[in-house]
């Protein structure tokens, strides 16, 4: 597995956790926040933003076949965190579990979802849903 297989695998994490409704945003670790900040200077002359997939880390333990992935959330108060955590590590699962199936052979995959804040959404006048931090 190189590093851009995991980099395609955290973004197909990415993109699974932040379909589920109530999740409102990734989270990145303190790490990649501080990774992040220090990165301002060289967006302003074109270097590119923390990446969405910035609120997941992915482990892959090549003798036991064995992926850990984590997830950092915020989510909007519109459902249950218990239930919008679930549904998160399942999608989340079944993303990862495809596309290293697709690539090899099944392996064992581990999701551990973190949520880190909780948003109050408030309607838009335009109908849409907001969200006040």
């Amino acid at each position: 597995m190189t590093a851009g297989d995991t980099t395609r695998v955290e973004r197909g994490a990415a993109q699974a956790a932040l379909a589920v409704p109530g999740v409102a945003e990734l989270q990145p670790t303190l790490r990649q926040a501080l990774a992040g900040a220090a990165s301002r200077a060289r967006e302003a002359i074109g270097s590119p933003a923390l990446p969405r997939e910035a609120g997941i880390h992915i482990e892959h333990t090549p003798g036991t076949g064995a992926w850990h992935v984590q997830v950092r959330c915020v989510l909007t108060d519109s459902r249950r965190a218990a239930d919008v955590a679930r549904d998160v590590r399942d999608r989340v699962r079944s993303a990862v579990s495809s596309h290293v199936t697709h690539h090899g052979t099944p392996e064992l995959v581990t999701v551990v979802v973190t949520v880190t804040r909780i948003t109050r959404s408030v309607p838009l006048r335009s109908g849409q849903r907001g969200r006040v931090r």
